[in-house]
């Protein structure tokens, strides 16, 4: 059995591709599935088998698209209610592939409609664990209340999760691997660890989830404290029960415009340069969700800020950018909302307030100070004493409780929040200064 795991960075995403005798199976893959073809084309094998954990909420799975291009079989839970062609893989079933055996373990939690691949061979046993058994964690269970074909309360779920985690994976070795579809990073949990694997052992001696425990105390730790739930993922359950389409011809019908002055008046604008070069010259009303590199966090606040079905204009600084803007777009199926791509004139002239740093270092009650970091980051390490807190997920909806009788200044914890929060905040202030305090946060902390 040969295993090898495929990592998207912006959302802490694990996927994996099992090869033998000329056979390939594949597990929770990402939207674009070229990646895989050319690892079966390396290991000159046939992509036969698509299992899906669970119907993904923070990003599009490319299972269908899959499916249609190789003739694989997709393999789901019964209890997901697949709107596609599948085979039903739950508690007792089982594949044979080459020399692997995959079962199915039915592991709710997560979700109502979780389970576990089992992959075995003479030497080894492998979990792939989706979202229900991370590597230090457990999967969040507070994101199927709205939606999917099982939709189920937080706290019910809870409750699955801790009889999973006290019964389901009692009868398998400590040295079974553990292969998680997230890692730290991840909205899909809180407490995941930077680590890409486990072993089942390690895990039952360090993981707090497989510790013994009340189930009272179980439900205490894992409903508090979660992080926020973005707009996008009950959208991308509903994609993904659905099953998406072909990534290739959806990006293919996205428009691309040039040299572009003026943009329809009530489409949000999405612009995604570097925030320096932003508030150099922008569009009026547009915001600043930097998509610099795959260290930014692109996908998550776009999906976070933009609703799902909303239309926007996407701005990018070249067209060098616009394959690489679209692709991660089209991770969490917003790319049929793109109005069209675009790059500016040199006539957009908008520009941003430029803070006097050193001003505001000695004068911090001449301005409003806005933290629009998280509040569990707020109640670990406040940075200014008489900031407002707004996190940058609620900013939009709360602009009218900020005082605008002073300059304003908007900071995160590293910079890549705030050049979003700042646009907002200056699209709603039109007569007051929005300054964004970007990295030099870092002078203050």
């Amino acid at each position: 059995m040969k295993i090898k795991q495929f990592k998207d960075g912006p959302l802490a995403h694990y996927s994996y591709a099992i090869v033998s005798e000329g056979k390939m199976a594949l597990v929770d893959p990402s939207r674009n599935p070229m990646q895989y073809y050319i690892y079966a084309e390396e290991q000159n094998a046939k992509i036969t088998a698509v299992f899906e954990t669970h119907p993904h909420a923070d990003f599009v799975s490319s299972h269908l698209q899959i499916s249609e291009q190789t003739g694989a079989d997709i393999y789901v839970s019964k209890l997901l209610g697949a709107d596609y062609k599948h085979i039903p893989f739950d508690d007792g079933d089982s594949i044979k592939m080459g020399k692997i055996t995959f079962k199915a373990i039915n592991t709710p939690g997560h979700s109502p409609d979780s389970i576990t691949i089992v992959a075995e061979d003479t030497k080894k046993t492998i979990l792939f664990t989706g979202d229900t058994l991370f590597i230090g964690d457990v999967g969040r269970p507070d994101l199927r209340e709205n939606v999917g074909n099982m939709k189920a309360k937080r706290v019910e779920l809870a409750k699955d999760m801790y009889h999973t985690m006290q019964n389901k994976f009692n009868h398998l070795p400590d040295e079974a691997l553990v292969y998680p579809a997230h890692g730290a990073g991840s909205l899909c949990g809180k407490n995941m660890s930077a680590d890409s694997s486990s072993t089942l052992g390690n895990e039952r001696m360090g993981n707090w989830a497989f510790k013994k425990q009340t189930e009272a105390k179980f439900l205490e730790n894992i409903l508090e404290d979660q992080p926020i739930i973005p707009s996008y993922f009950g959208f991308n359950v509903d994609i993904n029960k659905h099953g998406a389409e072909n990534v290739q011809k959806s990006k293919g019908a996205v428009n691309l415009k040039l040299f572009v002055d003026k943009l329809e008046a009530g489409v949000s604008i999405v612009d995604t340069r570097d925030g320096n070069i932003y508030k150099n010259g922008h569009f009026p009303n547009s915001v600043n969700i930097m998509a610099r590199s795959d260290k930014d966090d692109f996908e998550t606040w776009l999906g976070v800020l933009v609703e799902p079905e909303e239309a926007f204009y996407l701005v990018v600084n070249s067209v060098n950018d616009m394959e690489y803007v679209l692709e991660r777009t089209a991770k969490i199926g917003y790319e049929k909302q793109i109005k069209a791509i675009v790059t500016l004139s040199d006539k957009v002239s908008v520009s941003s307030d430029k803070l006097d740093l050193k001003h505001f270092k000695k004068n911090l009650e001449d301005y409003t100070i806005v933290d629009i970091r998280s509040k569990n980051e707020v109640a670990s390490a406040k940075i200014f004493e008489n900031a407002l807190s707004f996190p940058l997920n609620e900013l939009r909806d709360n602009a009218d409780k900020i005082p605008a009788d002073k300059p304003i200044v908007v900071h995160c914890a590293a910079g890549f929040r705030s050049a979003a929060g700042s646009s907002i905040l200056e699209n709603k202030f039109k007569n007051t200064r929005v300054y964004d305090l970007s990295n030099a946060i870092e002078k203050f902390k």
